[in-house]
């Protein structure tokens, strides 16, 4: 028996889809037998399992453990949580991979699957074979095992073993997803006073999106931060593997700057160590990590790509504008916003300083969120190589790890081609208003060279 994914699905960092169009129970089956498959073939045999607070997430649960099952491998269910859960139960138990069935933050009628095998992020080229190996038919067979395991608490316990941190007065915004139940576990086992919005798990999303990049969806969090005087908020993302912080005025701390903050304090410990940010990452973050003494190493964007090369060269933190954060000094490596979130409340003592006084010291850039706007997949990444000749013959040096990256006199700004989506991806950064005026008019000049306009409605 063979099963064909619907190809839009198979992304670079996990398998998405929009439940009964592109992704069914079917598809869940196939991916549990196939990697299930894969995970015995390297001589593996009990995978973890998980699954988000979606409506779908039950249905493709019990599909993805049949599947399993019936390649002779066995699932060891921990049932509903975030996907950082997930990757805590696949490192700490007698496991050999482990799978979230998770939407992430994408629509409510989205759902999908993040991968783990061996401790080790599985994405790209793995997930192309898992597919081929799904289209060919070629699973194993037998009778795997069913185990339930009880672990939520142990995590938590996990996120505050060794806590050095003060006492702060914090809102916590878990957005209706997964990571609700955690957050009012976590809560409890923490100084000071806490706050919480929408910690109910409800698949439909009722207040806001549960998106923390999107300033809108930190609204709530805001007004509860500045009605009760708090010190500082932190909000997730459906799944929990991304975390966005607002200061005690209400003012968004993103990813990148988290990621400044959370440098000083490893780099402390962690003289001259490598931090990697990804390409959409501000300047000042990478300008930061050397003024403390640390090297930034900049990488491509792709929460699995960074996880991947921080285990590569052993570097004990890493993290995107997105606000995955990970760490690997004292941690495991892998992006979980809840214990980000914690090494906040803790490193917060050690500096000495409030989140407002943090955010005070930072530069005031003026720059673009993601611009994200669709082009054809068959144009997108030809435009990216078009733009990338011109700058060469114009003699302009181009950073090219993860598509364009340039620098002028007034900033950088990036163009890249998204790897999960038919878009292509625009940032740029400056010192005011005005040089960013400029750089923006470059890359829609650079773009219409190419015969691509950028809509308004994408940013203006």
């Amino acid at each position: 028996m063979a099963h064909r994914f619907h190809p839009t699905i198979l992304r670079e960092y996990d398998i998405r889809g929009v439940v009964g169009r592109t992704l069914t129970e079917a598809d869940g089956y196939a991916l549990g037998r196939s990697f299930g498959t894969i995970v015995r073939q390297s001589g593996g045999s009990r995978v973890a399992v998980g699954y988000d607070g979606r409506l779908s997430s039950p249905a493709l649960e019990e599909a993805v453990v049949k599947g399993l099952q019936d390649s002779g491998t066995d699932a060891v269910r921990i049932g509903i949580g975030p996907t950082p859960m997930l990757y805590y139960a696949e490192a700490v138990l007698d496991v050999d991979g482990g799978i979230q069935i998770t939407g992430s933050h994408n629509p409510a009628d989205h759902n999908g699957f993040k991968l783990v095998l061996q401790h080790n992020a599985f994405f790209g080229e793995a997930i192309a074979n898992l597919s081929a190996m799904a289209a060919a038919g070629g699973w194993s067979e037998g009778a795997g095992k069913v185990e339930t395991v009880a672990i939520m608490d142990r995590y938590v316990a996990r996120l505050v073993e060794g806590f050095d941190g003060a006492a702060w007065r914090i809102g916590w915004d878990a957005g209706n997803g997964a990571a609700g139940p955690v957050v009012d576990k976590l809560v409890k086992l923490l100084p000071g006073e806490h706050h919480v919005l929408f910690t109910q798990i409800d698949g439909h999303f009722p207040h806001h999106h549960p998106d923390p990049t999107v300033e809108k969806n930190l609204a709530d969090l805001k007004a509860l931060v500045l009605s009760k005087k708090l010190d500082f908020g932190v909000a997730f993302d459906g799944d929990g593997d991304r975390i966005g912080v607002v200061d005690g005025k209400g003012r968004v701390i993103w990813g990148d700057q988290l990621l400044g903050i959370f440098a000083e304090l490893v780099l402390k410990d962690r003289p001259d160590a490598v931090i990697i940010g990804d390409v959409k990452a501000s300047q000042a973050l990478f300008d930061r990590i050397s003024a403390l003494g640390g090297r930034p190493l900049m990488w491509k964007t792709g929460h699995s790509l960074i996880k991947s090369k921080m285990k590569e060269i052993a570097a004990p933190l890493g993290g995107e504008m997105t606000g995955h954060i990970c760490f690997a000094d004292d941690y495991y490596g892998f992006d979980d916003a809840l214990y980000a979130a914690v090494r906040l409340i803790r490193g917060l003592t050690r500096l000495g300083r409030s989140v407002t006084a943090l955010r005070e010291e930072m530069p005031d850039m003026a720059n673009t969120p993601e611009i994200r706007f669709p082009v054809e997949e068959s144009r997108k990444f030809a435009v990216i190589e078009e733009v990338r000749v011109r700058l060469h013959e114009a003699g302009v040096e181009v950073d090219e790890t993860d598509g364009l990256r340039v620098r002028t006199a007034d900033g950088w700004w990036l163009l890249r081609a998204s790897n999960t989506q038919d878009v292509l991806v625009v940032r740029a950064e400056a010192s005011d208003k005005q040089g960013l005026a400029q750089l923006i008019a470059e890359i829609d000049s650079h773009l219409a060279d190419s015969g691509v306009i950028r809509p308004a409605t994408a940013y203006s």
